[in-house]
């Protein structure tokens, strides 16, 4: 007699939830270019979309909170002189913004920090090397001001922005449209997807190709790939059939996929959009109204089916919310931003929790905004991880500085040194927020140190307790398991 397993995951009830229509942002007009981007890039603090318009390009950067009916008067980012493609915030500065464009270059802006309040049109930087247009822009994960572009060129170009030189130019690797480009966790490599049907991974400072996997996917439509944390890349395409899939591979062992998956016979490209502190991956198609996740694990079948959120409008583009500018009280995972040919509707990824408490388990410590390299270290040799940060204290953004380029050295408004021992200033150091240390320096502070050894008693009793149910649900859904198998 075969038995049903049920496969424990504390992400099995993930539900989506869209907000409230006074919560959403009406009346953008989303860009009809044809290209396969997200036209959309969200941070803690701003929305970016790519919108129409007449005679260049241009997108709209509306702080979060600005919700509802967004003027047609509303000032836009618009130097570029051709149609925006690709749009992405800089991952160590909430109010730099960079673009590509159809006119060959690519722009970085400093957004003010309350938002736009006329048009802006003089970029920080203007970057000048590809041939062809940009479609792709992406900025390294954990080295100040280094930028990546790939254009219709078939060239990959890695900039300092901070010296507005060009670094990197990888002009030899690709024989045809690069669709997309990941980095890894640390940033000493990246992973593209062809539309020679190969996915590479590249070592950008040796120029040279690490791994190569031809026919990744048979399909003659668009292709993605993604890193993920552990090294890994997770694939999405299409088979000979013209079937969707899913894909995951080792890349030092690049002849067979780990796991393959069909899903449809839809015909939009798949966008992946990854959490490495869950290991969930949310896969997003054009065209589609839904967004299905899957957990990756490292037991076959390797991806798991989560969930589906279905919804009636199909989606132009998507953006999806750094970790850092999640509400954890609210035991959201992940958030959204859904185009419509008109508005942009948020989308909330929730856990169902009974408990107010913090939640150890769904927020690890995820990457803050501190860089851990300077973009000369990066080009030296060395490699760092991310900063973590703990959401224990719920992330409050730091002042931002503003980008400055110096044609000579690299940002001049560099990191302030810190006596050994002294405190950082301000809110965004990552040992402000580390769980213990964090709350007992609140509690000194604030003087009260009496009640630290009584708070530290009671966290350990409320940690004993929140495990102990923990313990006791898993024993209660396997008892239920047995029970709908008629086993009990």
């Amino acid at each position: 007699m075969f038995r049903k397993v049920v496969r424990q995951s504390k992400f099995r009830h993930v539900f989506g939830q869209p907000v409230k229509n006074d919560q959403c942002y009406e009346d953008i007009r989303v860009s009809r270019v044809t290209w396969d981007s997200t036209f959309c890039a969200v941070n803690p603090k701003f929305l970016a979309v790519i919108v129409e318009a007449s005679g260049g390009g241009a997108f709209l950067v509306l702080p979060l909170s600005k919700t509802g009916r967004i003027d047609k008067a509303y000032p836009t980012v618009c130097g570029h002189t051709g149609p925006v493609l690709d749009i992405d915030w800089c991952p160590h500065n909430d109010e730099v913004i960079a673009s590509g464009s159809e006119d060959c270059t690519v722009m970085v802006w400093q957004i003010p920090e309350n938002g736009l309040v006329s048009p802006l049109t003089e970029p920080v930087v203007v970057l000048e090397g590809h041939t062809k247009r940009v479609g792709i822009v992406t900025w390294h994960p954990t080295a100040r001001n280094v930028l990546l572009s790939a254009g219709c060129d078939n060239m990959v170009l890695i900039w300092n922005v901070g010296t507005a030189e060009e670094l990197y130019r990888l002009d030899s690797l690709h024989p045809d449209l690069i669709y997309n480009v990941s980095w890894n966790r640390n940033g000493s490599l990246f992973c593209t997807a062809c539309k020679d049907k190969s996915v590479r991974v590249i070592d950008p400072r040796r120029g040279t190709l690490v791994a190569e996997r031809e026919k990744a996917h048979e399909g003659a439509r668009p292709m993605r790939a993604i890193f993920l944390a552990d090294g890994k890349v997770f694939t999405t395409g299409f088979s000979r059939m013209s079937e969707r899939q899913l894909a995951l591979w080792d890349p030092e062992n690049f002849r067979e996929p780990m796991a393959l998956q069909e899903l449809d016979s839809s015909n939009g490209a798949l966008l992946p959009f990854y959490d490495p502190d869950t290991n969930v991956v949310y896969v997003c198609g054009k065209g589609d109204s839904s967004i299905r996740y899957f957990e990756i694990t490292d037991e076959p079948p390797y991806i798991h089916f989560l969930n589906t959120f279905t919804s009636k409008e199909p989606q132009r583009g998507m953006g999806s919310m750094p970790k850092r500018g999640l509400e954890v009280s609210k035991c959201e995972i992940a958030r959204f931003y859904k185009l419509h040919e008109r508005k942009c509707e948020p989308i909330v990824m929730t856990v169902p929790r009974k408990s107010d408490l913090f939640q150890d388990d769904l927020y690890p410590d995820t990457a803050g905004p501190e860089a851990a390299l300077e973009a000369e270290e990066w080009v030296s040799g060395r490699d760092a991880s991310p900063i973590l940060i703990s959401l224990r204290e719920a992330y409050v953004p730091s002042k931002q500085r503003d980008l400055k380029v110096s044609r000579r050295n690299v940002l001049s408004d560099s990191r302030p040194a810190v006596a050994p021992g002294a405190p950082r200033p301000g809110p965004s150091m990552p040992a402000a927020s580390t769980n213990i240390a964090g709350l007992s320096g609140s509690l000194a502070g604030a003087g009260e140190a009496g009640k630290l050894e009584e708070v530290m008693q009671e966290l350990q009793a409320l940690r004993a307790l929140v495990q102990e149910q923990g313990e006791r649900i898993g024993r209660l859904e396997e008892q239920l398991s047995r029970m709908e198998n008629g086993d009990a």
